[in-house]
């Protein structure tokens, strides 16, 4: 019975460790200060009103939805079309694709990002839209495609090969029989991709520029020069948009569950 409370406990503490510190950010975005502290001495929604009522503001969360919407789209396609060429494949072939397709994952950000800026700059693509689309879908697509290709696992393979038995063409099968079965794990892939894109910040601070800014980049930029708590609104919105896909997808899983029983 001892053991059993101090494991609660342990378990406790380590989810304290790494929950509080997120949260914490919460309260500061209500905070009547003109500083950032914890516990706010008192509370207000003025910093929320400077956020929306800034334009520059409103443009980098314009900016990062956007970007962030593109890249879903595109690493969904992509990263479902890899996964289906993938599971075709034999073992070994199937080992080294997968690996290959993490590069971008394992490889470091700073790396990446050099990399990224330099081509970016050859082609004149900085401070473009579509070079952080670019970047996002090369650290988005890897979830993606491991995402279906679980589903892609536990897929009955008798039941796309009755289909196209029956005379169904490929196209046809995927559709109506492979797409339906791997959905969540197209849903859950789509989620990742889209968080991996409104979040990230390395490669966006060497791509972005004074036209086209991300809202982490721009809270970056903030921090460095003064911490308000309109820093604190900018990271509550992700923090809430990120949980929100989080609950969608699990709420999509949940409801798959329920209709397949």
């Amino acid at each position: 019975m001892r053991g059993r409370v101090l494991l609660n406990a342990f378990v406790a503490l380590v989810v304290a460790f790494v929950v509080l510190p997120i949260i914490a950010i919460v309260p500061a975005a209500f905070s009547a200060q003109s500083f950032i502290r914890l516990p706010p001495e008192s509370w207000s929604a003025r910093w929320w009103g400077a956020f929306f009522g800034d334009a520059s503001w409103r443009r980098t969360l314009l900016t990062s939805l956007q970007v962030a919407a593109l890249t879903t789209l595109i690493s969904v396609v992509c990263g479902t079309a890899a996964a289906l060429g993938i599971a075709r494949t034999s073992a070994r072939a199937r080992a080294a694709l997968t690996a290959l397709l993490l590069g971008p994952v394992v490889t470091p950000a700073i790396v990446l990002a050099v990399a990224l800026y330099s081509m970016a700059r050859a082609t004149g693509l900085v401070s473009t839209v579509t070079a952080l689309v670019i970047a996002h879908t090369m650290l988005a697509l890897p979830f993606v495609a491991l995402n279906v290709g679980v589903s892609l696992d536990a897929l009955d393979r008798r039941l796309p090969m009755a289909a196209a038995g029956l005379g169904a063409s490929e196209a046809y099968v995927f559709r109506t029989v492979t797409l339906p079965l791997i959905l969540p794990g197209v849903v859950g892939g789509a989620v990742f991709a889209f968080v991996t894109s409104f979040d990230e910040v390395v490669l966006s601070i060497f791509l972005a520029g004074p036209t086209v800014k991300t809202l982490p980049v721009r809270i970056w930029e903030e921090i460095r020069v003064e911490y308000t708590p309109v820093v604190a609104v900018g990271a509550t919105l992700m923090l809430a948009l990120a949980l929100l896909a989080a609950g969608a997808s699990r709420l999509f899983r949940r409801k798959d569950r329920q209709v397949r029983a």
